[in-house]
This record gives C-alpha cells, sequence and structure tokens, in this order.
C-alpha cells in the first residue's frame, strides 16, 4: 500500500477542527472564559481603587455630619459614638433626625449625646406623598445642616466609622463631587456570609472603575449610602434627594443626579476607616435584600437576565466540574478567584467563604425573584412602610 502524506495531515487537520469545533459549541467553555475575564477584570479594578491615605490628612472643609434614624435602638449606640469621636479641624457639626420611630432611638440618642453642642437632634416630619422614607429623612437632615457646610456626609446608623475616617473619606473626595467609602461588610452568620460579600463582589466585577470616575452615563455607576460624602453645591445643583425622592436605591440614583448636572463620583474603598453590619440574621437579610433588589436591574425583564448570565457564568462551570469537566473546574476556580480578589480589596473574609460562591449566586438569584414578586403583588414592606 503506497501512505499518501498529505492525506495523514489532513485528516489530523481535521479532527482537530473537529474537537475545537466540539470546544467552540460547549457552552461551559464559554462560561469559563466569562468568568476567568471577570476575575482579570477585577484585578485591574482593585489596582485603581481609589483608597484612604495612610496617615491622617489636613483638610479645613466646614462639614456636616447627617444621620438618619428609624427604630434603630440597638444601632444608634456604636455609630454615634464613633461619630463623635471623629478627629477633624476645623470642628464638625452632627445632625440627627428621628424619622418616626417606635422604639426608643430618640432616649438613646439624647443619653449618648448628653449635651454635646455638637449635636443637633430633629424630629422628621410626616412623610409626604410621593416620597420614600429614607430620601425625604435625608433631604430633611441635608436642609438643616449649618449653612457655612461645604461637604455633607451621610451615615447609616449601622456603620461604624474610624477615628480619622473624616479627614481620609475628605482626602479621597479631593477632585470628585461625590465619594461613597465602601465600608467593609461584617458577616457572621451563615446567611450574611453567603450573601453580604455579593455586595462589594458585584461592582469590583463588573464596574469600569476608572472610566465610571470619567463618564456621565448613568449605567456607569456605583455607591453605598451607608456612608456618603458629597460637596454641598453639587449636591444642591443635582437637586438634592428632592430628586431620587421615590428612589428605593436612593444613592446610586443620587450619584446619577449629581452626573446629569456635570459632577463626578465614584465608589472608593472605605474598609479600613469604616464597618458595617447591615443585617444579623436570615429574616433580616432576606427582607432587606428583598425591599430593594427588584429596582436593581431596571425592572423584571432586566433582573431575570441578570440572575440567567450570572447562573451561565458562575454555577454551569461548577455543576460541569462535579461531572468532571476540567474546563468547569478552571471556570469554578475563577470564580472564587474573583471573590478572593474582592475580598481581599475591601476587608472581606476570603476562606473558606469564596469556595461556596455558586451557592452564593443561587441563593442571590432566589432574593431577586423574591423581590420582584413581592413588588408585582405590592407587599413590599420595611420598618412600617410600603416600599415602591
Amino acid at each position: 500500500m503506497i501512505r499518501v502524506p498529505g492525506r495523514a495531515a489532513s485528516g489530523r487537520a481535521t479532527s482537530g477542527q473537529q474537537a475545537l469545533r466540539r470546544l467552540v459549541r460547549d457552552p461551559v467553555v464559554w462560561a469559563s472564559v466569562g468568568a476567568a475575564a471577570l476575575t482579570v477584570h477585577s484585578v485591574v479594578n482593585a489596582r485603581l481603587l481609589r483608597r484612604a491615605p495612610g496617615a491622617p490628612a489636613e483638610t479645613r472643609a466646614r462639614v456636616s455630619v447627617l444621620l438618619p434614624l428609624r427604630d434603630e435602638e440597638n444601632r444608634v449606640g456604636p455609630c454615634l459614638r464613633a461619630l463623635l469621636a471623629l478627629r477633624s479641624v476645623p470642628p464638625y457639626e452632627v445632625v440627627v433626625l428621628d424619622d418616626g420611630s417606635t422604639d426608643r432611638t430618640a432616649e438613646r440618642v439624647k443619653e449618648i449625646a448628653d449635651g454635646d453642642p455638637r449635636v443637633r437632634v430633629l424630629t422628621g416630619a410626616p412623610l409626604p406623598p410621593g416620597w420614600l422614607g429614607k430620601p425625604h429623612a435625608c433631604a430633611q437632615l441635608a436642609a438643616a445642616a449649618a449653612p457655612g457646610s461645604e461637604v455633607l456626609v451621610f451615615v447609616d446608623a449601622d456603620v461604624v466609622l474610624a477615628p480619622d475616617a473624616l479627614t481620609a473619606a475628605l482626602a479621597m473626595l479631593d477632585d470628585l463631587d461625590l465619594v461613597s467609602p465602601y465600608p467593609r461588610q461584617v458577616a457572621e452568620t451563615p446567611a450574611e456570609r453567603l450573601i453580604q460579600p455579593l455586595l462589594q463582589w458585584s461592582w469590583l466585577t463588573t464596574l469600569p472603575l476608572g472610566l465610571a470616575e470619567r463618564s456621565p452615563k448613568p449605567s456607569l455607576t456605583a455607591a453605598n449610602g451607608q456612608f456618603l460624602v458629597v460637596r454641598r453645591e453639587a449636591y444642591e445643583k443635582a437637586g438634592g434627594h428632592g430628586a431620587v425622592r421615590g428612589d428605593v436605591l436612593e444613592d446610586i440614583a443620587l450619584l446619577r443626579a449629581i452626573k446629569r448636572v456635570g459632577g463626578r463620583g465614584v465608589v472608593t474603598d472605605g474598609s479600613t476607616i469604616a464597618e458595617c453590619r447591615m443585617y444579623e440574621s436570615w429574616p433580616e437579610l432576606r427582607d432587606g435584600y428583598s425591599k430593594s433588589l427588584w429596582a436593581a436591574f431596571g425592572g423584571a425583564p432586566g433582573a431575570a437576565a441578570t440572575v440567567a448570565a450570572l447562573g451561565f457564568l458562575y454555577v454551569l462551570p461548577a455543576a460541569a466540574a462535579l461531572r468532571g469537566s476540567r474546563i468547569g473546574a478552571l471556570g469554578y476556580a475563577a470564580g472564587v478567584a474573583g471573590r478572593v480578589v474582592a475580598a481581599r480589596a475591601s476587608g472581606g473574609r476570603a476562606w473558606p467563604d469564596a469556595l461556596a460562591h455558586p451557592v452564593s449566586i443561587g441563593a442571590f438569584g432566589y432574593l431577586v425573584a423574591r423581590s420582584v414578586v413581592l413588588r408585582r403583588r405590592g407587599a413590599l414592606r420595611w420598618k412600617g412602610r410600603t416600599v415602591g
């Protein structure tokens, strides 16, 4: 038999081409590549992330620290004590608004302030039609800030600031109009450890921080109302919280409003200057996320598309890995690596929590679906008020 060299080579090439086609058609391959690409992006973002300066910075800006409260008797103590221990020159004021609390929040504030001249306590006005509770409380606080204040600092009751947090946040503000120093998210129970790390992971993975800082596009925006620092001039030019009165995600909406009038802002790393424990149990966490997730993706179609994409990128490879797929194992490893990068960049716990990333995505999908369904039923409530 006469061997024809070209045909053997051609046969091998055809076999290789077929294998390549099988790979290209395999959704696990695309999911794994996508997960790896997003992890690389999170590494880039971690390097670009604005951080608090290593040494306290000097500032001469006059500041009003604004604290909205509603039924925060058990949380306000550590928060307010930390606010009164801040180091700042010139002196700052703390304006507290009790927004119709039904517990002993107002009494706790008075006990802790103990006549401190820097503290002013306001009683919130009734909620007008068309307003949600937090935007209304924040709008009242901003209106009550001292006329000479150049910077407004909004802080939630579950946030505890470090003594140098104010000067560090002002240093990060620098040439911007708004910064949102992201507090270190404290997570202790299994439910918290499963869900809470997704907060910082989400924007570190998907938001191009360098572009978001420069771009006026609303889609390129992330913020966290737990700790938000804004120049008063830009805040008022954008219409303040009156411009976002009906937004359940008022923090992101406020930054978008500021961008619309030519301002600039971005989320920053606040893990060394602030910490926050949002929820302490599964029911709290479930209801807290349910109140707002329906609004996070532009409606039900956007929510469904986002959950489907997350499942494709992070659950499919893990499921394939369990069936012996090496490519799936690589995709799963890429997702875990992304979680580790986000944890390292934001002061969170990396191990072993990151290993449960596909489970976290599944639980998040449930919370999104629950939020959308309750929203459609008109059954969303938070602290005694209807949401949405």
